[in-house]
């Protein structure tokens, strides 16, 4: 059997020590959990730091090859050029307008129709001028009589004046009157020539050979010649030009080589650059520069036989001034630049590769000339640059013009 407590302070005092020694427990192990944790994260940290060290100093030498694209260097040709952003003109431009008044009676072309000179375009009404003409032509016979009736008389007066048996007032007043019967004469031909050439203005040709545009006036309708009303527009689209703008500092060496007499080749791009649509030459420069954007007019001449120049398209016209021979060239492409600096990435043997300044000359829109910083047969970087760093590890997958 157990022992008996009696005392009953002895039991207080055991109870009142118990809590007691749980909250001083509590204080002991806390800072020691703190710490515990903070070296646990502090380890992990750094843990993670060497690891993504070894990561990043991989990359550039010790890592998997980074697969790109290149080419090699080489000698080749490129022209020089002068580029603008220019319109497309035709060389004739016709607003068909009717000289006379009438209703239009027939159409003879259709919309977008490529027309030669001479050709039927419109018919007006030419029966009021056709009644006029033979009106005026009559009016001619009558005249005519008249006329060779007082010559008839004005001979007789002149052999009667001869012996005074008329006065000499009536034999002049017969000259006048066979003077004026001639105007008259001349006169009616005069109505007649101008009513036949009203009958002709009845029937509207095309002036000029080139293509019809839409269709302004429905027959049917009524024109007139003082109204100024345009019928149709034609525009000569074989051959073409385009007029486009260079600086005013480029004139001189453009003026030099006309002046010796070098036929200079313009070539007609899209607004993308990216498709040449024709090849033409230069035919005039303007007679003055523009003072407000200090460029001055070119214009270029085009055979056009294809139709691919549309008029008042707007183009790129570049002007080749010079054609380089056995320059270095790579292509656009690998050219990198920043802030200060053009460079290239360049493929060592090793397969690594390794930043090259470089310095450009003539460049046209797939290949650029090298002036510095390269030699022929070295292997420059063209696609895959966003992940190399200096003697990072390369797979080289090369792309010659053939």
């Amino acid at each position: 059997m157990s022992k008996p407590v009696t005392n009953i302070n002895e039991i207080t005092s055991q109870r009142r020590s118990r809590p007691l020694f749980g909250w001083r427990s509590i204080l002991v192990l806390l800072p020691l959990s703190f710490g515990g944790w903070y070296f646990w994260t502090e380890a992990g940290n750094a843990r993670a730091s060497n690891s993504g060290g070894s990561i990043a100093a991989g990359t550039s030498g010790s890592g998997p090859a980074i697969p790109v694209v290149a080419a090699h260097a080489s000698r080749g040709d490129i022209g020089v050029y002068i580029t603008g952003l220019g319109s497309v003109t035709p060389m004739y431009t016709v607003t068909v307008k009717t000289r006379v008044d009438g209703e239009i009676m027939a159409i003879h072309y259709k919309e977008g129709d490529t027309v030669q000179k001479g050709a039927p375009l419109l018919e007006i009404d030419p029966r009021p001028y056709e009644a006029q003409l033979k009106q005026y032509e009559g009016q001619l016979k009558r005249d005519e009589a008249l006329l060779a009736n007082a010559k008839v008389d004005l001979d007789r007066y002149a052999t009667l004046m001869k012996t005074h048996a008329i006065p000499e007032q009536t034999y002049a007043t017969q000259q006048a009157t066979v003077a004026q019967d001639e105007g008259q004469v001349e006169m009616d031909k005069g109505l007649i020539e101008s009513t036949r050439l009203n009958i002709s203005y009845c029937h509207i040709a095309s002036p000029l050979t080139g293509r019809i545009g839409l269709r302004l006036v429905d027959p049917g309708n009524y024109v007139q010649a003082s109204s100024g009303t345009a019928l149709l527009v034609i525009t000569q689209t074989q051959p073409i030009s385009i007029v486009f703008p260079v600086a005013e500092d480029q004139l001189p060496a453009i003026r030099s080589r006309t002046r010796s007499g070098q036929n200079l080749h313009v070539e007609g791009w899209d607004r993308e650059q990216q498709h040449r649509l024709a090849m033409g030459a230069l035919v005039t420069i303007d007679n003055q520069i523009d003072q407000t954007t200090g460029t001055v007019r070119l214009r270029a001449d085009f055979s056009n036989s294809d139709d691919r120049l549309f008029p008042n398209q707007f183009v790129y016209a570049r002007l080749l001034l010079q054609q380089k021979h056995g320059v270095l060239l790579i292509p656009i492409a690998a050219v990198q630049r920043n802030g200060s600096n053009t460079y290239v990435f360049v493929v060592s043997a090793d397969s690594t590769v390794a930043i090259r300044n470089v310095e450009l000359g003539a460049a046209n829109g797939e290949e650029t000339e090298v002036a510095k910083g390269l030699t022929p047969g070295e292997v420059v970087v063209l696609s895959g640059v966003d992940k190399l760093v200096e003697s990072a590890k390369v797979s080289v997958q090369l792309r010659d013009k053939k």
